[in-house]
């Protein structure tokens, strides 16, 4: 895919677009040169602004691309460092301990300035090209580990880490996926499919990995993907002059302005102790909800009063969403293509401009509701979540911590967790992808802190005693649920839940183990033919459940799963917009919410089945649903917009 960096919400993405060609164009002019560096200038221009690359090294940064010239070695070298044990001051301690070489084994190394002229930061030549050793997605890190000749031989050198024999050992590929957080950088692709934006992480090369940290650095280097050749490659360029033996060094926890932030995102080269810090994370102030909502550019309509159609009218239904065409057969509705002459508007993305709506046809129902991002993006969800439960969040959600404003509240937690000896498996998730995307569990910290540079994530805390179901096939696994959740309206809040839930199962064992085995730790098996998917319709397994665990009837434990359902809900419709759903007479939603069961016990002893939320999604794919249930989207439309929901199998929670 070809690509050009562009910075986007501190992570570094790279935005596909068309590569014109570089060959001279005589309507430019007789300067072939020149017009080469006219094209490149528009095409990557955008990207090097966006990385703060001065304009002055354009030139030759376009030459060296051309020609593959990588000449950092007639400027640099590294040189082994012998470090020295010696009394320090606290301080010093500390300030030295955020320019220790990379670690990972007992050698250490510095990159230096070796060209007996220095390096002027006004010579257009310099900047250099550094290459990338490994480039990959973390979901295969393991398996190229194993499998590419030569890859883990190097990547244990590199990080210092001893390796012997030729075949890789379980032990070596552990290290090297351990330690790698000290090394890796990251960009992302901003368009293309889901599975094409998960963020990838690469590793300089020998050179560039030396180059160690300074908080005020020499140097600065920035991913760059250039498009003729489709190679990334890592820029360096300095920031002042440099005389010959001065040390190339580069800000690792660039952008970080925040003290304490800084000192969390140094933590992977710099152990820093946060225990006295308080893990408290109360729900955050109004106004962060009010950026929220600019940064959506979501504009709330003006009030209106409720629309009241007679009890036979036929409604027009505009839509996009193919489940719903193919589906939807109820006699009052009908499908039209011009979106102008809909009374319902059931559209698969989310709408923007409530405003404009609301004052030019205040009378069109609509299938989502202002603000309801609150629900259905991961940091939002645990925010509003904690007015259930405080500032640790209700029983019924995993202890989660938004990465991007909580790292401190985090480490600290984390580091409280460790030093009693509790379990410390979590999993981080992007703020708004679904299917187990860029979703990873973990109990490396360093790892932890580093995914939050690739794209906004939430960590959760993992269940590690989750209830599980006996596969005869395979054994004891891990499953999830899935119920569908229809909001009517928000004031009065009218809550309903589809009787028909549907169940997800892993393929394998669970053990707190193998955390990159994507088939016993996930259940979604759905998008991949090469997986096997476990189907099991809820009127089978309520008995199979039941038979399991004859303990805890099906009818008990759902009651404790509506009673989240119930909370989670008024909580969030609870405060005005843009602190909770608004509330738009002419709004409708069908959500979908994904839960686990598990272990917990209560003061007296007693073990008890706990719900945990996982995640809210809006409109959610309901393949399943019409393949089995052929009446479902009906029974959705009668009850959301016919206000019929006797006739359908669903029950009122609210």
């Amino acid at each position: 895919m070809q690509a050009d960096a562009r910075l986007e919400r501190g992570s570094r993405v790279l935005t596909p677009q068309s590569a014109p060609s570089l060959e001279p164009d005589p309507e430019l002019g007789p300067d072939p040169e020149e017009d080469a560096r006219a094209k490149f200038a528009a095409l990557h221009g955008p990207a090097l602004r966006a990385s703060g690359v001065p304009e002055r090294y354009w030139g030759r940064l376009l030459h060296k691309l051309e020609h593959e010239v990588f000449d950092a070695g007639e400027m640099f070298g590294i040189m082994q460092v012998q470090e020295v044990e010696e009394e320090e001051s606290e301080d010093e301690a500390a300030r030295e301990a955020r320019k220790k070489p990379n670690p990972g084994g007992q050698l250490c190394y510095k990159v230096i300035v070796t060209n007996e002229n220095g390096l002027q930061a006004a010579d257009p030549n310099s900047i250099f090209l550094i290459d990338h050793a490994w480039t990959c997605r973390v979901a295969h890190a393991r398996q190229q580990l194993q499998q590419v000749p030569g890859l883990l031989h190097r990547m244990a050198n590199l990080m210092g880490i001893e390796f012997h024999g030729e075949l890789p050992s379980t032990e070596a590929v552990d290290l090297v996926l351990e330690e790698m957080w000290k090394f890796n950088q990251t960009y992302q692709l901003a368009h293309g499919t889901a599975e094409e934006k998960v963020p990838v992480w690469y590793i300089m090369d020998e050179f560039g990995s030396r180059i160690q940290h300074a908080d005020v650095p020499s140097f600065a280097t920035a991913p760059f993907f250039y498009m003729p050749q489709r190679v990334a490659y890592t820029l360096l360029w300095p920031l002042r002059d440099l005389d010959t033996g001065e040390e190339v060094t580069r800000d690792f926890a660039y952008g970080e302005a925040d003290p304490l932030v800084r000192r969390c995102a140094l933590l992977p080269w710099a152990p820093a102790d946060l225990l006295d810090l308080s893990s408290s994370t109360p729900e955050p102030a109004d106004e962060h909800y009010q950026a929220i909502l600019e940064e959506n550019k979501e504009k709330l309509p003006l009030a209106i009063k409720p629309v009241v159609y007679p009890c036979d009218h036929v409604f027009k239904v505009y839509t996009d969403v193919q489940q719903v065409l193919g589906h939807l057969s109820h006699p009052r509705f009908t499908f039209t293509q011009s979106e102008a002459d809909a009374h319902i508007l059931y559209h698969f993305s989310h709408l923007k401009d409530y405003r404009r709506l609301s004052r030019e046809r205040p009378s069109v129902l609509l299938n989502q509701f202002p603000c309801e991002n609150l629900l259905t993006v991961k940091d939002c969800l645990a925010s509003v979540a904690r007015r259930a439960g405080g500032p640790e969040g209700p029983a019924w959600l995993p202890r989660t911590f938004n990465l991007r404003t909580e790292l401190p509240q985090f480490v600290s937690y984390f580091q409280q967790r460790e030093r009693r000896g509790e379990d410390n498996h979590w999993i981080c998730k992007p703020w708004n992808l679904a299917r187990s995307l860029d979703t990873h569990i973990t109990k490396n910290l360093h790892s932890i802190i580093r995914h939050r540079e690739s794209s906004p994530k939430v960590v959760s805390k993992y269940i590690e005693s989750p209830v599980l179901f006996l596969r005869e096939d395979v054994g004891r696994v891990k499953f999830d649920i899935r119920y569908i959740l229809l909001l009517r309206s928000v004031k009065p809040l009218t809550l309903f839940v589809y009787d028909v839930f549907w169940l997800r199962f892993s393929n394998r064992p669970f053990a707190l183990n193998d955390l990159d085995d994507y088939e016993k730790h996930f259940t979604v098996m759905n998008y991949d033919p090469e997986l096997v998917l476990k189907q099991m319709h809820y009127d089978e397994f309520v008995p199979e459940f039941e038979k399991q665990y004859p303990e805890f009837p099906w009818k008990s434990v759902q009651a404790e799963i509506f009673q989240a359902f119930t909370e989670l809900f008024q909580v969030a419709c609870a405060r005005p917009p843009p602190l909770g759903l608004c509330d738009y007479p002419s709004s409708r939603a069908m959500y979908a919410i994904d839960l686990m069961l598990k272990w917990d016990s209560r003061p007296d002893g007693k073990r008890v089945m706990q719900p945990q939320l996982l995640e809210v999604n809006f409109n959610p794919d309901c393949e399943r649903a019409c393949r089995f249930h052929p009446t479902f989207f009906n029974d959705v439309f009668s009850t959301l917009y016919l206000d019929e929901p006797d006739s359908c199998p669903v029950t009122r929670l609210v």
